[in-house]
């Protein structure tokens, strides 16, 4: 079964708990979700546009969301230390005032937190990014995963299990292309698994990324 379903979704509960905390009436599911998914969007496209991002280490490794009735909280992760700053308190409110125009009615407050992450590479999202942004620069794939499994075993991880799919290198003929580094235990729920699934254009074609990261004990 670990490997037939979302690895995060598989252990919510018990390593793992959701990107958006909120409640809603079974009508206005599907709207709530729309609306996170843009909000997600959105912050991630004013990053890349208004804060020149020079390195994909640089991004956003997730954005968490929590929303009551009066009070919306969001909360960046970030890997970088120059992203959002003190020396950077007018993009933080632009960013903060074109949220809460475009997607809240003005009864309700929104907050705005930042977090740093320490070790960037022991988070899938980011390494998929990297990963891509080789891709891009027409590295080989092979090359690509081996040097995304070198950085990540520099972060102390225990395990690194990296899957490409699509016409790599440019093939006529779609496949899988995967490799592995350390135990990587699908169906173990007390694992601490962090996954992330990442789609990539290319002029090949498109390509999907799919990266498990053991990084706890059992």
């Amino acid at each position: 079964m670990g490997q037939k379903i979302n690895p995060l979704g598989f252990r919510l509960g018990t390593t793992q708990s959701h990107h958006s905390l909120w409640f809603a009436q079974p009508k206005n599911y599907s709207q709530n979700l729309q609306e996170d998914e843009k909000i997600r969007d959105y912050i991630k496209n004013y990053v890349k546009k208004n804060m020149k991002i020079s390195s994909v280490v640089e991004g956003i490794a997730r954005i968490e969301i929590q929303k009551r009735i009066d009070v919306i909280k969001i909360k960046i992760y970030t890997a970088s230390s120059k992203l959002f700053n003190k020396n950077r308190p007018q993009e933080i409110e632009e960013l903060q005032m074109n949220l809460q125009k475009d997607f809240y009615c003005v009864n309700r407050k929104l907050n705005l937190a930042i977090t740093r992450i320490a070790k960037p590479y022991r988070n899938p999202n980011i390494l998929a990014e990297f990963i891509a942004d080789q891709l891009k620069n027409r590295v080989s794939v092979r090359k690509a995963m081996k040097k995304a499994i070198q950085l990540t075993e520099q972060a102390n991880t225990k395990g690194i299990r990296v899957q490409i799919a699509g016409r790599i290198d440019g093939k006529d003929i779609a496949r899988v292309d995967w490799i592995q580094e350390g135990r990587v235990p699908l169906q173990t729920i007390q694992a601490k698994i962090d996954y992330c699934s990442y789609t990539i254009r290319t002029i090949h074609g498109v390509l999907g990324i799919k990266i498990w990261i053991f990084i706890d004990g059992e």
